[in-house]
């Protein structure tokens, strides 16, 4: 990996009123103009991103939005798409004039609130019009130590954003969790089986698997890689059985009958349902597939777009699972990258992918969605595990057996 996925940068967001100057902060932030800076109100009409290492937080997501005051039809649809950046938002920077604060960053931070989202709070144009000490303190009801500025004149505010930044930044961004340290341990042996077929990139492997095989390098284990046609040599070669074996979910069938029963076996896909979302709300949701009926809808979310191949593992793979497992006639809908139905309440189940191209903020916010609609949700591993039967030998790892109620 040259750089790092943007599914593993800390998310920053810049919100506001139009013409409060997000565009402008964002270019100074970046030192790069990314985005059009005009006096003219709404100049941005869709988000901005720029990925870079801010230090000393490290690799970011800055995300200039359009303002929420935007009008008009098109205005509305402006604002729809600033709403859904708020669903992968880490940190919150709120920018405003001297007139201060109103209903609109009002509204906004008790969004944020309710998310657990920090705020940053910007007070730009001050070499204008600065801001009444009365107003000032309203502000201070919701955010403690607003930053003031002319965001053009401050030679410091690069510096002043970085301090506040370090000091609200989630502390799983900056001491993240180790993916497997709690499960393996130094020398342990653990064997990956990462198949070779169309999905996956030529001459690379997919980015769950990098992130796992670093992972465990970090942990200072063993580790062999083999396909599945080559797993069952593989094993007989080792002097002694391997602590886990780790599997695309797609080779779960060979892979279970082949590896014995007394060695624990899981998927990249279950890895990351634990790291990216909640493991224990994918397992619940599973339970779901066992009660499924004819004509039930059935959401699929893919983290990224891509066109459709043979056997795909969406659109192909998981309907012809649930169908055998089921023995229903099951309709699927799908929806990539970062797009989300409102409309969850028409679904009888939500299948999401394992989420190696999104953060973590974007899938619990998916889940709390779910959960507010009485949506089960799973993703592709467990999906795959249940159907094959072999869900509670692939979760036995992670032994949030022990914890359910």
């Amino acid at each position: 990996m040259i750089k790092t996925p943007k599914a593993n940068r800390l998310h920053i967001g810049i919100f506001g009123k139009r013409n409060a100057g997000k565009s402008s902060l964002l270019n100074i932030l970046t030192n790069q103009d990314i985005s059009i800076v005009s006096d003219t109100a709404g100049t941005t009409t869709d988000p901005v991103e720029k990925t870079m290492e801010f230090l000393p937080l490290g690799p970011v997501v800055f995300i200039d939005t359009a303002g929420v005051d935007d009008v008009g039809d098109l205005g509305q649809q402006r604002i729809e798409k600033t709403k859904k950046i708020i669903d992968r938002t880490d940190i919150a920077v709120i920018i405003c004039d001297s007139t201060g604060w109103n209903n609109f960053e009002t509204d906004l931070y008790k969004e944020f609130e309710t998310r657990d989202i920090p705020v940053i709070a910007v007070i730009n144009k001050q070499d204008k019009d600065k801001i009444s000490p009365k107003k000032l303190e309203e502000i201070k009801k919701y955010v403690q130590n607003p930053i003031l500025t002319s965001i053009h004149h401050d030679k410091e505010i690069v510096h002043t954003i970085k301090e506040q930044l370090v000091t609200v930044c989630p502390d799983d961004f900056v001491n993240p969790p180790s993916i497997l340290g709690d499960i393996v341990k130094p020398k342990d042996t653990i064997v990956l089986v990462i198949p070779v077929d169309k999905e996956a990139p030529k001459g690379r492997i997919i980015l769950p698997q990098v992130q796992v095989l670093r992972d465990l390098l970090d942990n200072k284990c063993k580790i062999f890689v083999t396909q599945e046609t080559e797993l069952s040599e593989t094993l007989n070669e080792l002097k002694n059985p391997p602590r886990l074996v780790i599997t695309d979910s797609q080779a779960f069938e060979t892979v279970s009958k082949v590896v014995d029963k007394n060695i624990e076996l899981t998927s990249f896909s279950i890895i990351f349902a634990r790291i990216k979302g909640d493991l224990k709300e994918f397992y619940k949701g599973a339970k779901k597939i066992d009660s499924l009926k004819d004509n039930d809808k059935v959401l699929i979310c893919e983290s990224c777009s891509h066109h459709q191949i043979d056997d795909d593992i969406a659109r192909v793979k998981i309907p012809r699972w649930l169908k055998k497992k089921t023995g229903k006639s099951i309709e699927f809908v799908y929806h990539s990258g970062h797009d989300f139905p409102e409309n969850l309440e028409e679904y009888s189940l939500l299948i999401h992918c394992g989420a190696c191209m999104t953060n973590r903020k974007e899938v619990l916010t998916r889940i709390t969605k779910c959960q507010k609609a009485n949506l089960p949700i799973t993703n592709y591993g467990i999906t795959i595990a249940h159907c094959l039967g072999i869900l509670t030998r692939a979760i036995k790892p992670f032994k949030i057996m022990d914890t359910m109620e």
